[in-house]
């Protein structure tokens, strides 16, 4: 099974730059896509309804903002998408999709800035990342394969972004946020990509859309896919897809054995 995450940084502007062909083509049993920016009924039924795919939409009530989409190829059992908390559950940022005993969670995590990047919004941010913990943690401590993917707007350690010094004050690399994730693998998650890639540097999948950071590889690693215990015993490969453009994120994902 191919799970894969993209934050689409708009569905309808990603629609326009071949999206619909790397759908076609992504040998993906699961797609979760993150800040799509529009509501089912703003999308061509191509992008909304998809052939082969079932389809779960969340977006925001805020319009052209936030907002995750889920497809896969079998009907999910369940999907939620509230956190219990109306702060949270207005802006569109959860999905969890239960596929047989495998539960995938499809999440975009806020961002620490207020509009005028002042961080105001960090609170906020690791208010939502507790919300999500606390949700899944009778799962992860029952043993039940669980994963979580999407962007979570945080470059964990040094290695996960270009420029380390210039960004220790900013939102997505403050020590608050490193904390949160660092508490995250402590309780027993486990970043994918580095389980099976180990300190492979220049491994990002952001880049600012300014002064062709792409093109020289000046990025940010802020998408993963965390791994509860019972999610990483069938576990068999994690990747990142930097080639794939449309976005100013890239793919992310992972196999399993199931």
């Amino acid at each position: 099974m191919r799970i894969v995450s993209w934050n689409v940084n708009g569905l309808r502007a990603c629609a326009g730059k071949g999206f619909a062909d790397w759908l076609a083509g992504a040998e993906a049993d699961v797609v979760g896509l993150q800040e799509v920016r529009a509501r089912p009924d703003q999308l061509d039924a191509a992008l909304a309804r998809p052939e082969g795919w079932h389809v779960h939409a969340n977006p925001a009530e805020r319009p052209g903002y936030s907002g995750v989409t889920l497809f896969s190829r079998q009907p999910p059992s369940a999907v939620h998408t509230s956190l219990g908390d109306a702060a949270f559950d207005v802006e569109g940022r959860y999905q969890e999709a239960h596929l047989g005993d495998l539960v995938v969670v499809n999440a975009y995590f806020p961002n620490g800035n207020g509009k005028n990047r002042d961080l105001s919004r960090i609170p906020y941010k690791l208010d939502f990342y507790r919300a999500v913990f606390d949700r899944l943690e009778p799962a992860r401590a029952a043993g039940r394969p669980v994963l979580v993917m999407g962007d979570f707007n945080t470059a964990h350690r040094p290695i996960d972004l270009a420029r380390p010094k210039d960004n220790e004050k900013t939102s997505g690399f403050r020590p608050e946020e490193r904390e949160e994730l660092d508490r995250w693998l402590r309780s027993g998650w486990t970043d994918t990509f580095r389980h099976v890639h180990g300190d492979t540097e220049g491994a990002y999948t952001w880049w600012s859309q300014r002064g062709g950071c792409r093109e020289r590889n000046v990025g940010w690693r802020i998408d993963y896919v965390l791994a509860s215990p019972g999610a990483l015993e069938i576990l068999t490969d994690a990747f990142i897809h930097p080639h794939v453009a449309g976005s100013d994120h890239c793919p992310i994902g992972v196999a399993l054995n199931l």
